[in-house]
């Protein structure tokens, strides 16, 4: 388990973090989203031990971060987002030199190396200088090294930053399929990420947490939810008027209108659903429908909501 109590972190006269707890257990693959400042970086690095609270704990695997770091850091894998690698060894070489540090040796350094070479797809690429490396690369041997004593905390900040989509999905199945045995915090700005690995969703503004739940969940409250979207074969005005006549639907917007054949977009009331009523509407009058589609929801638009007052810089 990975646990926070009341953590805050001041740098002078500002809080950066600002009274934060909550906890996460094995099998969990959590997004720690917020905008630029919110103190996202900052929790981690406490969390990791490159930062002492102000006040305040944080707890890996029932250890002390700031009263026991090495302990704690033995159980923790750390991906900063702009890791610093030598450039100037090879792959291997660099992930020799970071198991060593962990404290493996002879075969077992050997071995475990050339696993987690393996598994983020870097032996082609073993004798490799790293300051020759793309981006995506160097993120994966990053990656690799948060990787190498097997740890039972991963803590990514920013993983896919600057990668392609190929590169992304790559570290995305990586994550996910690591995810069932470990704890993984994923500080990102990218919500169509959290929405595709993450189980669960924490979002801070100005060091405060104002959001903790599941991806689903926090769409619900999309100002999007349930907005429903139908074509059909009628007449643009009979249906506009006949779909604004049900009890559910607040609003009704023409978003294209061939001969014969209007794609509505119906807003409900209080995000009702607004399916079997649209069909309801359509059969009553003989109308064939040609599509229907519900949204979900926006994860984006509930970030927006929550984060609105975020300074920006």
């Amino acid at each position: 388990m990975v646990k926070l109590e009341h953590l805050v972190k001041e740098f002078g006269a500002r809080r950066a973090v600002d009274d934060i707890s909550f906890q996460v257990e094995k099998g969990t693959v959590l997004g720690f989203l917020g905008p630029n400042g919110a103190g996202k970086t900052t929790t981690i690095r406490m969390v990791a031990g490159y930062l002492i609270p102000t006040s305040g704990r944080a707890l890996v695997e029932g250890c002390d971060v700031a009263l026991d770091p090495v302990r704690a850091q033995k159980q923790i894998g750390y991906m900063p987002e702009n890791a610093p690698l030598y450039e100037e060894m090879t792959v291997e070489e660099f992930l020799r030199f970071v198991a060593e540090l962990r404290g493996f040796t002879g075969a077992a350094l050997a071995e475990r190396v050339s696993a987690v070479m393996a598994s983020c797809f870097l032996r082609p690429d073993r004798s490799q200088i790293i300051d020759t490396l793309s981006k995506g690369y160097r993120q994966r041997t990053s990656f690799a090294q948060a990787l190498l004593h097997d740890p039972p905390v991963l803590l990514l900040d920013e993983p896919t930053e600057g990668l392609d989509p190929n590169q992304k999905q790559v570290v995305r199945e990586m994550i996910r399929g690591m995810g069932k045995e470990k704890i993984i915090i994923l500080s990102t700005h990218v919500l169509e990420e959290v929405e595709a690995i993450c189980s669960r969703v924490i979002i801070i503004s100005k060091g405060r947490i104002v959001a903790d739940s599941t991806p689903d969940q926090l769409k619900k409250r999309s100002r999007y939810r349930n907005i429903l979207t139908v074509e059909l074969r009628a007449g643009r005005d009979e249906a506009v008027a006949a779909f604004r006549a049900v009890g559910d639907v607040e609003g009704v917007e023409v978003l294209d209108s061939e001969e014969g054949r209007p794609r509505l977009r119906l807003l409900p009331r209080r995000q009702q659903p607004l399916a079997v009523s649209a069909l309801e509407v359509a059969r009553s009058h003989n109308w064939p429908v040609l599509g229907l589609e519900t949204d979900s929801g926006h994860l984006d638009d509930v970030f927006r909501e929550l984060t609105i007052t975020e300074d920006v810089g």
